[in-house]
């Protein structure tokens, strides 16, 4: 038998206080990362712009990924 889905009404208040800062998290990150992507040159980037504007959508890999590989490190 397949189990319900939990609406938020079902979570506790510590379970919801846990979503909202993953949710702020993710959107912090996301947010960074664009804003570093678009204000950098194309020289200082890891292949094409649009490529990683699509990875950063993915969860909160695509934002650390971002800046783990996406930027060309001075040196």
């Amino acid at each position: 038998m397949p189990k319900q889905r939990k609406t938020w009404g079902d979570l506790s208040t510590p379970q919801k206080a846990l979503t909202i800062v993953g949710v702020l998290i993710q959107l912090a990150l996301l947010v960074a990362a664009q804003r570093d992507l678009w204000r950098r040159s194309a020289e200082e980037i890891n292949g094409p712009r649009w490529v990683w504007t699509l990875i950063c959508l993915v969860n909160v890999i695509g934002p650390i990924s971002y800046f783990m590989f996406g930027r060309k490190h001075q040196g």
